[in-house]
């Protein structure tokens, strides 16, 4: 199957120095892109900044920003029959980007911020017969927002984190995930590493395009 990964953080320039980030290492979704290959998959992979090599056998594709990263997952998304997103893609971006560095005395109190596109929701009328996985980190209500986010985004499953525990957060090696499925399944896994919660996950979706 062809597998297209989203990873990673995306940046929202503030001026050409300061931007608007979050903690994301992109460590899950290199992982799952590297399963995906190892599986015997045909692998793309849209990452945003990290300081991660591309795993072997994956054709790798940099972005920036979440503009960046939606205008790329337009143009890749036909050619895929399964899409991750694990990308901790930013919600908010600066209205007015200075293309000089701000100084600190003329640094406002204030961001006028504006929404950036959501990815899933873009795509969403394109998505046909594909799987897509989305990924929820959160720090309360974990399956419940997890299920409301599958379901308003027309999810196939989603996987979901508590990103407050140390062992599961975004600079960790290992996750505590739990996997919902569009058919009402919950499926809580332990402690893993990453790569090993990957493996997990490819073999589900696996299943599931199996089934369909």
């Amino acid at each position: 199957m062809n597998v297209l990964v989203t990873a990673g953080p995306t940046r929202e320039a503030i001026d050409p120095i300061r931007f608007l980030s979050n903690r994301s290492t992109g460590k899950m979704g290199f992982a799952v892109a590297a399963s995906a290959a190892e599986r015997g998959h045909t692998v793309r992979l849209i990452a945003g900044p990290v300081a991660l090599a591309a795993p072997d056998r994956v054709e790798r594709f940099d972005v920036v920003s979440a503009e960046e990263m939606c205008c790329a997952v337009e143009q890749q998304v036909d050619w895929c029959d399964v899409l991750v997103m694990t990308a901790a893609v930013a919600d908010w971006r600066p209205i007015d980007v200075k293309d000089r560095k701000l100084k600190k005395e003329a640094m406002p109190g204030t961001l006028q911020l504006e929404r950036t596109r959501d990815i899933l929701t873009t795509i969403r009328p394109l998505k046909g017969d594909r799987i897509v996985v989305g990924f929820a980190a959160e720090t309360e209500e974990l399956v419940l927002r997890a299920r409301r986010k599958l379901e308003e985004k027309g999810l196939d499953l989603i996987v979901a984190n508590d990103a407050s525990q140390a062992d599961a957060a975004f600079e960790a090696d290992t996750n505590r995930v739990v996997i919902l499925g569009a058919d009402g399944s919950e499926e809580p896994l332990p402690l893993l590493l990453k790569c090993d919660v990957a493996l997990r996950l490819v073999v589900r979706v696996e299943r599931l395009l199996c089934s369909t």
